[in-house]
């Protein structure tokens, strides 16, 4: 299926596009170093009733569901869009957030509950919003890195998979001090460990910093937004977020609405909150402001939007969430409760995230531009007479592709092969390069839900963006046939949630 590319734009093959496009994981395997140190660490702690204590925490996971809703709608989207219209509301900004005083506190039964059945699928959901944050910016390694909410750890474990080797430094904000305790104990006997840093607050990280090394590369709030039932205190938080991050922002949160919410509203205020500061530099231009000047001007989104306008998705009833799967770990097989069927070896993560990057989108070709794919009518007119022979020694399976073809990829009991001790060699290591990459320009869309195919059709639910500056977008609803071009259809029936797809 050759394509025919034009010379001023990249040369996009069939292959090209669909490594370029594929950007979700299928199964997920927690690193076995992981597995070994959450084996570990339980064994240490010999709480007992350990199901009725993951029971407990996940009740309190719902009971701050019930909060977010509370929210009243129209508070939430004005002071979204220009929270410094209200007094009360610009006056806040000024006092210390309440984060760690109105969310949850993680006693130590709380934090023994969480390492044994949550911290396998936040790691999970967070190495693949980082894997994408790499693939998208193949030239960004994180040297200085924060992590607001720490928890437990989870995402310094999957900062050190996907990057092991920029990190120099993590700070780390968890006012749990039972958290604290348990993620210096899971990464205990590691080697090779960039400084890590553990605060108790923001401030405490700026009283103890100097302001010129407040900075990071990397900022990551994963999982705790949502834990803050005051939507002035979320917003009062992600703009300190903001300010210290130099390059990129990372938001994850859980995959239901209340989680979408808030990710868009986010979404939304930093957007504005960038156009605003934009509009007062150009209106400073020419007089001295150096409190404008600091930071690089404006923001675009890395990832999932391939875009910066309103979302297409708000008052449609339907939320942008993304799916992790994940082989079930042995603390989470022996602790997880079913509901009267055996427990599956996996688990379906669900997760909402937004990637923020510091500067304005760069303008790039669209993939397709210029390409052009031939249908499987004149595919058939250049058909070769010779190649529709046939093999017949083809047509039999040999021994060997058997033996392959009988292999299960995907076991579920691997955690029978751990070990207690870490040995010298399992030393992080770097991933290969990929063979293609999608760039930053507005030609990827993002497939949300999982792709319909009918027979020789596939209809995929599609976020694009409408201009090539990406500053407008919309969702829709594609439909590839296979008649009409078979190479984009061949990719569309292997896309899955969450992959791009190219326009």
């Amino acid at each position: 299926m050759a394509s025919i590319v034009s010379e001023t734009v990249p040369k996009f093959t069939a292959e090209a596009l669909k490594s370029a496009a594929k950007q979700s994981e299928r199964c997920h395997i927690v690193p076995l170093r992981l597995r070994r140190a959450i084996k570990k660490y339980l064994r240490e702690q010999e709480e007992p009733h350990m199901k009725r204590k993951v029971l407990r925490l996940s009740e309190s996971f719902s009971q701050i569901k019930e909060v977010n809703l509370m929210l009243p709608t129209s508070t939430s989207k004005e002071l979204v869009e220009d929270p410094l219209k209200s007094v009360e509301c610009s006056q806040r900004w000024k006092i210390k957030s309440a984060y760690g005083d109105i969310g949850l506190k993680y006693r130590e039964d709380e934090t023994v509950a969480y390492v044994a059945s949550r911290m396998p699928a936040v790691y999970s959901a967070l190495y693949r919003v980082l894997s994408e944050v790499r693939r998208r910016l193949p030239g960004f390694s994180p040297a200085k890195v924060l992590d607001f909410g720490a928890g437990t750890g989870s995402a310094f474990w999957a900062l050190r998979e996907v990057w092991p080797r920029s990190l120099n430094r993590i700070n780390l904000v968890e006012p749990s001090q039972s958290m604290q305790r348990a993620g210096q104990s899971l990464i205990k006997g590691l080697k090779n460990l960039p400084l890590i840093q553990s605060y108790g607050s923001i401030q405490a990280l700026s009283q103890d910093v100097k302001k010129s090394d407040r900075q990071h590369d990397l900022v990551i709030a994963s999982y705790v937004l949502g834990e803050i039932p005051s939507l002035k205190d979320r917003i009062t938080v992600v703009r300190q977020l903001w300010e210290l991050t130099g390059d990129v922002l990372v938001l994850v949160e859980p995959g239901t609405p209340q989680g979408s919410n808030i990710i868009s509203q986010m979404r939304s205020h930093i957007l504005w909150m960038e156009k605003r500061r934009s509009r007062k530099l150009e209106d400073a231009s020419g007089k001295e402001c150096k409190a404008l000047t600091t930071l690089k001007n404006g923001a675009y989104i890395v990832a999932p939007c391939p875009h910066d306008g309103s979302c297409p998705l708000d008052n449609t009833g339907k939320y942008c969430h993304f799916v992790q799967r994940l082989q079930r770990t042995t603390s989470q097989r022996a602790y997880k409760r079913s509901k009267g069927e055996p427990l599956r070896g996996f688990e379906d993560e669900k997760f909402c995230f937004i990637a923020f990057r510091r500067g304005q989108r760069p303008r790039e070709p669209w993939p397709l531009d210029g390409m052009k794919f031939e249908t499987l009518k004149e595919q058939h007119a250049r058909r070769n007479p010779e190649d529709l022979e046939i093999d017949y020694e083809d047509q039999f399976i040999s021994s060997e592709d058997e033996d392959v073809q009988d292999e299960d990829p995907i076991s579920y009991d691997s955690d029978v092969t751990e070990t207690d001790a870490i040995t010298e060699n399992d030393d992080w290591e770097e991933e290969g390069e990929e063979t293609a990459h999608a760039n930053l320009g507005s030609g990827w869309g993002r497939i949300i839900y999982n792709p319909l195919r009918r027979g020789k059709r596939v209809e995929m639910d599609i976020c694009r963006s409408m201009d090539r500056e990406g500053t407008e977008g919309s969702f829709d609803r594609i439909v590839i046939t296979k008649s009409k071009n078979p190479t984009l259809h061949h990719q569309a029936r292997r896309s899955v949630w969450g992959d791009l797809w190219p326009f």
